[in-house]
């Protein structure tokens, strides 16, 4: 991680349904950091899950609300029972449809209390504040969080901030709230200094090369991680402009000889891909899924990645994404590692295969980074925040 020995402790409120998003961009952005996160959920251990939700705007099917899909399976690695809530520096709570019936349960009520009573930080997004609301905590602070719960925040107390866009975050003492996961770059920054800590060389530019149906998580966690930061990130995809967006895969390890695969997000563009200014950018990230396969046949998407690897500027490629790197060319007498199906990519392209055990395991080879799928973020993230001198100190 960003640290050696973690110089924060966080504990991630979590609960079946709960939004994937909301839970796994912070989970593993802050290990990124060199904090440590425990995950945790009433009536469950470490080693059990928690069922996640794909929320995401409804506008594009011309619904009045945002669309529900199944997520991945959020594992948990604390148990609940077991935590000693005085140990953590923070609390925080994603949103999703978890916080409905967590605002019932005692237990977690307590919890949050004890956060509060301390003085101790508490981060809650989206609907996660209606736990907040539940436990009493709410009367006089000022708060934001998905529109919709306006009216039952305003009636626990508090001082309502109406969002005006889904980005919006608010910050009262040891209280920050953002809108929906949209709002993660600010919020999680929010949350990196008011823990104390301190960003240093994040005057970057990094790009990243997209496809239909790109791993859900191996986009946004990394995208948003290094938003939070302060980085500048832009996201491209051959043949598509900005404002497009593409539809994203979620990938899942379910106990199948291979991972399962459902609906994801769909991911917006922040940039066109005709006319880029690719030497204007200090990286290239190249997210994993099924898209990789196609743009190992698009020449300008190969071109680029040439370029990036020729100018020894940093390129991250996790997951699938090496099928675009060896295709490239670009693997002669590298060494890396990527999801254990495509050793053989990997291999034929003329690198050094480094086996991905655990599958979190990342390696750094010069000005490349690799990992094999998206458990693997905190290493992922971590190590191209090394060689870009990225720094977060506490």
């Amino acid at each position: 991680m960003a640290n050696c020995k973690p110089q924060k402790k966080v504990l991630l409120l979590c609960g079946d349904y709960m939004d994937n998003y909301e839970a796994m961009v912070p989970f593993q952005a802050l290990q990124a950091y060199g904090m440590a996160v425990d995950a945790v959920c009433p009536g469950k251990k470490a080693g059990d899950y928690c069922r996640t939700t794909v929320g995401d705007s409804g506008a594009y099917h011309g619904y009045q609300t945002y669309t529900e899909k199944p997520g991945h399976n959020f594992s948990l690695n604390a148990t609940f029972d077991e935590v000693d809530f005085s140990k953590y520096d923070a609390l925080v709570i994603p949103g999703g449809r978890a916080p409905e019936y967590l605002a019932m349960n005692e237990s977690v009520l307590n919890c949050a209390r004890q956060f509060s009573d301390s003085g101790k930080l508490i981060a809650a997004i989206c609907h996660g504040p209606l736990i907040l609301a539940a436990a009493g905590l709410l009367k006089g602070r000022k708060c934001t969080a998905y529109h919709a719960l306006g009216p039952v925040l305003i009636d626990a107390g508090a001082h309502w901030i109406e969002p005006k866009t889904m980005m919006d975050c608010v910050s009262d003492g040891n209280l920050i709230t953002g809108v929906i996961y949209k709002a993660h770059p600010g919020y999680i920054q929010l949350v990196v200094k008011a823990l104390g800590g301190k960003i240093s060389g994040s005057d970057k530019r990094i790009l990243f090369l997209c496809g239909d149906f790109m791993e859900d998580y191996e986009v946004s966690v990394p995208f948003q991680s290094l938003q939070a930061l302060g980085c500048h990130v832009d996201a491209v995809c051959p043949k598509k402009e900005a404002g497009d967006f593409c539809p994203t895969a979620v990938h899942d390890f379910e106990g199948d000889q291979t991972y399962t695969e459902k609906p994801g997000h769909n991911f917006i563009l922040t940039a066109s891909y005709e006319g880029l200014d690719a030497w204007s950018y200090d990286a290239l990230v190249v997210p994993g899924g099924r898209s990789p396969e196609y743009l190992a046949l698009d020449e300008t998407g190969i071109a680029l990645v040439r370029k990036f690897m020729q100018s020894k500027k940093p390129v991250a490629s996790i997951c699938h994404g090496q099928q675009i790197l060896a295709a490239a060319g670009v693997l002669k007498g590298r060494k890396c590692t990527a999801y254990p199906a495509v050793k053989l990519n990997v291999v034929l392209g003329g690198a050094t295969w480094l086996e991905p055990d655990p599958i979190d395991r990342c390696y750094t080879d010069e000005n490349l980074v690799t990992g094999a799928a998206w458990p693997g973020h905190p290493q992922f993230v971590s190590q191209l925040m090394a060689l870009l001198g990225i720094r977060v100190s506490f």
